[in-house]
């Protein structure tokens, strides 16, 4: 993925919040830690990231442990983090259904918690309130 440099996004006419999206490919040969950081980096610069396949159980939970130790009154107040997974009808073989039916490619909104707000989720709409600083 080419990465942005920060004169390309300091456009004093624009006025807005930047969105990150990204694929699986990218996040797959990744270790987790890698993962937490290239979040967590794009999420205290003010962007929203959204992963296209989502985080693990154990990268999710560990994604808010680091936060947690990052979380600091004036620089970084946290995360606002929800997943949209993807619908278990793309796997309704018996075998699939046995041996743990949901897929493991999900959509997940990762941004600043100060600046996005879930205001509806539901099984097919997460709905947010995005601001600027």
């Amino acid at each position: 993925m080419p990465e942005v440099t920060p004169d390309e996004t300091e456009d004093p006419h624009i006025d807005g919040v930047q969105i990150d999206m990204i694929s699986g490919s990218r996040m797959e040969d990744l270790a987790t830690m890698e993962k937490i950081r290239l979040i967590l980096d794009g999420v205290r610069e003010g962007n929203i990231v959204i992963l296209e396949e989502g985080l693990s159980p154990d990268e999710e939970s560990r994604l808010i442990e680091v936060t947690m130790t990052e979380i600091s009154p004036d620089e970084f107040n946290g995360i606002e983090i929800e997943t949209y997974p993807q619908s278990t009808a793309n796997n309704t073989s018996l075998f699939g259904r046995l041996i743990g039916g949901e897929s493991p490619q999900k959509l997940t909104v990762i941004g600043p918690a100060d600046q996005i707000e879930t205001l509806h989720k539901d099984e097919n709409l997460i709905s947010a309130f995005i601001s600027h600083k």
